[in-house]
């Protein structure tokens, strides 16, 4: 089976919204995604993007369109439980060095589930370092060995070669997927997503 991986930030509405399906697509397709935590705003510094609320801020009708196409999405797939987080946009350095330290503590999967749910069905706000100690501890998380691996200069330097990684293999935004080698961006391409899963495990 070729290998997939969702890099993702917690930042991004979407990528929480991807999250919530790909159990769907592991599903049908036998294959497990495999998470790559990167800094969406290192993203944007190395390759000169921007968030979507200031890049079509001052196109009329475009972000009114974005919000239409996120509630069908959540309507398509059942997502009742998701809302905007009222802070946003939430700064993720903290919680996206949290998810790298996670890995190395062997409690990731766990982590992602609480941080996204804290972010995009709770509405905190994640960026606050008491907010943030009291969300992983209401979520049964070793919050002090995750905040001291957090700022070690292993984890730091771990986070920063995913975000370099992924830019060199051509992602300019979150959530963004790789099938193999091949790039797709954005929740509305994981029905593509599927697709070329299925077509290079038939051609495997």
């Amino acid at each position: 089976m070729p290998e997939v991986k969702f890099l993702f930030d917690f930042g991004s509405p979407n990528a929480y919204l991807s999250h919530k399906v790909i159990p769907q697509i592991e599903a049908r397709t036998g294959v497990r995604f495999d998470y790559a935590p990167i800094l969406l705003g290192g993203v944007f510094k190395l390759t000169g993007n921007q968030s979507p609320a200031l890049a079509f801020a001052g196109i009329r009708n475009k972000l009114a369109y974005e919000s239409l196409e996120t509630r069908r999405f959540v309507a398509r797939h059942g997502l009742t439980a998701f809302r905007m987080n009222p802070h946003f946009p939430v700064n993720t350095l903290q919680i996206m060095r949290g998810a790298v330290a996670a890995q190395a503590l062997g409690v990731f999967d766990a982590y992602v589930a609480q941080v996204f749910a804290d972010m995009w069905e709770r509405g905190l706000k994640m960026d606050d370092p008491q907010v943030m100690r009291q969300a992983l501890a209401d979520g049964g998380l070793p919050v002090e060995d995750l905040l001291a691996a957090s700022a070690s200069d292993e984890v730091k330097a771990r986070l920063v070669a995913n975000t370099e990684a992924a830019v060199e293999a051509g992602v300019f935004g979150a959530p963004s997927f790789l099938v193999g080698s091949e790039l797709f961006f954005g929740k509305d391409r994981l029905g593509a997503v599927e697709d070329e899963i299925l077509r290079q495990a038939k051609a495997a």
